[in-house]
Order: structure tokens, then C-alpha cells, then sequence
């Protein structure tokens, strides 16, 4: 029996042969993209939360790698980060200081890609509406830490810190962007797999 880190098929392991070797180097990517997705970033003035390309990065990861590369992967960002490399949004780190109000989000995408990957060995990244409702679970779980924590943020530096404040800082203003990411992902995953299927002469 080979050693890998996953026994269930993703889209990747049609294009690359298991092995440990191969899973590691598709860890490294996977950390890698998420990393290169914070170049994607806007500020917003109202808010100490930014639009990012990270969301979409560590959800699509999480698609293609599965369960327990996809969770690495992002394990591999998060720490890479915490420990002092410059790999977050705006080019930042040491969030592990507990000083940042995006932390929470951070350790939303280590719990999203969990949940997204395993969905994925399942075969939700087949078909358009299950990819739809992975990427929408996906996103609660990131929403579901990072606003938390933006409250706890808040309400340490004595900012406002009711419902409608923390959700206009931490949700509202990303969710016409997350839904167009959805939407990408629902044509961009399902496709893959049939063109897998075209390549190799399946039905």
C-alpha cells in the first residue's frame, strides 16, 4: 500500500499520481496559492476587514486537494504566517498576537477547507449545485470564526460591537463578491471533471 494523504479521488489525482511525494508538493501549492491570492486585496475604509482573493483561493484549494491535503495546505499558510512571514493580506503577519481583527477569518479558512475538502471527496465538486452549496458552507464557517472574533475585537477596543455593527464591518460588504466566486467555482469544478472525463474516454 502507497503512503498518500488521502484514499479518496479529487480532481487532482486524475492529472497526478499518488504518492507522498506528490501530496506534499500539492500541500506546498496549495499554501502557495492562498498566498499568492492576498496580492488580490482592496481596503475598505469602514473597515479593518479587506476584500481579498483568499476566500476563493482556500475554498478552490480545499476542492481540488480534498480533506487532509486541502486542511494542511492552509494549516501550512496560516502557520507559515503566524510564526512572522509577511504571507497575510496587505502583506502582513503575526496575526498569532492576537492583536488582529482578521484572525478569526484566518482560522475560518483552516475549518472551511476542512469542510469544503471532505464534501469534495464526496463528489460535490461534480455537479454545479453541490459545488454551489460546498462554496456556501465553505464561506459560513469562515464568516462563522472570523466575525467572532471581529466582535471580540471590537468590543476589547471599545468600538461599537452590537449585531449590526460587526456585520456591516465583517459580512455584508463581501457577499456580493463571494457570491461571484461561488458562481465561478460552480462552472470552474464541474468542468474540470468533464473534460477529465473527455481526455480520458469516459462517460
Amino acid at each position: 500500500m502507497s503512503l498518500t494523504l488521502t484514499n479518496r479521488t479529487t480532481i487532482v489525482d486524475r492529472f497526478v499520481p499518488r504518492s507522498l511525494v506528490a501530496d506534499i508538493a500539492l500541500v506546498l501549492s496549495g499554501a502557495v496559492l492562498i498566498w499568492l491570492s492576498t496580492y488580490v486585496v482592496i481596503p475598505l475604509g469602514f473597515t479593518p476587514v479587506p476584500l481579498t482573493g483568499q476566500t476563493f483561493a482556500v475554498l478552490l484549494a480545499a476542492s481540488a486537494l480534498g480533506l487532509n491535503r486541502g486542511t494542511l495546505a492552509t494549516l501550512l499558510y496560516a502557520v507559515v504566517g503566524w510564526f512572522g512571514a509577511p504571507v497575510f493580506a496587505s502583506h502582513t503577519s503575526a496575526l498569532f498576537s492576537f492583536q488582529s481583527p482578521t484572525l478569526g477569518y484566518v482560522v475560518g479558512f483552516i475549518a472551511s477547507s476542512a469542510l469544503v475538502g471532505w464534501l469534495a471527496e464526496l463528489g460535490w465538486d461534480k455537479n454545479p449545485a453541490l459545488t454551489v452549496a460546498s462554496f456556501v458552507l465553505g464561506n459560513l464557517a469562515i464568516y462563522a470564526f472570523g466575525v467572532a472574533w471581529l466582535a471580540n475585537f471590537f468590543a476589547v477596543n471599545n468600538m461599537p460591537h452590537d449585531l449590526a455593527s460587526v456585520l456591516n464591518a465583517g459580512l455584508i460588504p463581501f457577499l456580493a463578491g463571494d457570491a461571484i466566486k461561488i458562481a465561478l467555482a460552480a462552472g470552474l469544478l464541474p468542468s474540470a471533471w468533464l473534460l477529465v472525463k473527455s481526455i480520458k474516454g469516459e462517460k
